[in-house]
């Protein structure tokens, strides 16, 4: 799909319902000690596939997306979209914080997507494309403030504006929404979800 894509035209392109759908539970139990992240950079279905394939056989248990942030309870895709529940889509990631830190997901984060864009990201516009990291610990919290403060400063020219805030409730999305663009090849990708070529964070 072609970045100068108008955003409406996208939006109709994106289906609120789908019949295919995968197994979404996790491929085994997930061990003890294991910790989340959620995070939000647009359209989740890119996101998720992105970070799946990137930290697979790295320590990332599960990737899940959803919605976070908002102030209603159990939002559907088509009330998220509309933009009335203040919810990002996001993807909630369960990972091994010992073979992955959590600044690694971090940097990720920075690299495959554009954290400079208030409420979009590409052709997509409204809050629930938002850029978003929702702690879930005061370590988290601490961890985010410094990659996004370098990120900021010696990636995107002071320009960043994701929000950094305590993880709320997680709604799971529908099934069908779970690992989208493994079911449906060739699905719609946000053209700016791709991985940047930076230097490494000093």
């Amino acid at each position: 799909m072609s970045p100068t894509m108008p955003a409406f035209i996208s939006r109709l392109l994106r289906p609120f319902t789908s019949s295919a759908s995968l197994s979404i539970t996790p491929a085994g139990p997930i061990p003890a000690g294991a910790q989340k992240a959620t995070l939000a950079a647009g359209c989740f279905w890119g996101v998720e596939h992105m970070f799946r394939k990137e930290f697979a056989d790295k320590g990332l248990y599960d990737a899940r997306v959803g919605y976070i942030g908002g102030d209603t309870t159990s939002p559907s895709y088509r009330s998220v979209c509309s933009g009335s529940t203040g919810h990002a889509e996001a993807v909630q990631l369960t990972f091994d914080p010992i073979t992955l830190p959590y600044t690694d997901l971090l940097v990720f984060f920075y690299r495959m997507h554009d954290p400079t864009t208030r409420d979009s990201q590409g052709p997509d516009t409204g809050s629930q494309y938002r850029s978003g990291i929702f702690v879930h610990s005061a370590e988290q919290k601490e961890q985010a403030d410094q990659v996004t403060e370098k990120a900021n400063n010696q990636w995107w020219g002071g320009k960043v504006v994701t929000q950094i805030l305590p993880a709320g409730e997680w709604w799971d999305a529908e099934d069908y929404h779970q690992r989208y663009l493994d079911v449906n090849k060739g699905g719609y990708e946000c053209p700016s979800h791709k991985e940047r070529e930076f230097p490494d964070l000093q």
